[in-house]
């Protein structure tokens, strides 16, 4: 008789562990989904994409890259900022805002792209997934680099808006 209540415990503390282990690997794994880790920095000349310098002593940073079709004005792709908020993914919504080969930003000229992007993951717990916010793209040219990637978001993910602007900004915005 004494057999019987000890099956039953064995089980029950069985389940439990298997239910510790399996929430301590969903945490593990979401808070993995919010590293800019995950996003791979792109050189050379993709469709278009940046990354606002180094990664390392920065307070923050972005990065990004994607495909876009600038006759049927879409795009697509992903990007990632760390701040002190937080870390943000977000994809690249498919419209095409805006595109030039004409802008002028910060005194020089150069190309410009403006997207809309939607958060798909986040650490900040203000700055809910499926938020829309905007960036604009800066690529300047003819030899100046003043390039620039600016993040406007509305209030709850307020503390994500950030410019960055400067020699230190790789950004490739394709002509038309």
């Amino acid at each position: 008789m004494r057999g019987s209540y000890i099956t039953p415990r064995i089980g029950l503390v069985i389940l439990m562990l298997t239910s510790l282990v399996a929430l301590i690997s969903m945490t593990g794994s979401a808070s993995a989904a919010t590293s800019c880790s995950e996003v791979p920095t792109v050189y050379g000349i993709p469709p278009w994409g940046f990354h606002t310098g180094s990664y390392t002593g920065e307070r923050s940073f972005a990065k990004g890259h994607g495909n876009i079709d600038l006759e049927a004005s879409t795009v697509s792709g992903i990007i990632c900022q760390q701040d002190r908020a937080g870390t943000i993914i977000m994809s690249v919504q498919h419209h095409l805002s805006y595109h030039s080969h004409y802008a002028v930003m910060w005194g020089y000229p150069g190309n410009i792209m403006k997207i809309r992007v939607r958060v798909r993951a986040s650490s900040d717990p203000r700055c809910k997934v499926g938020t829309v916010g905007r960036a604009t793209l800066f690529a300047s040219y003819n030899g100046v680099r003043s390039d620039s990637v600016q993040f406007f978001f509305p209030v709850a993910c307020k503390g994500h808006d950030h410019l960055y602007h400067g020699s230190q900004v790789n950004n490739q915005v394709p002509p038309l």
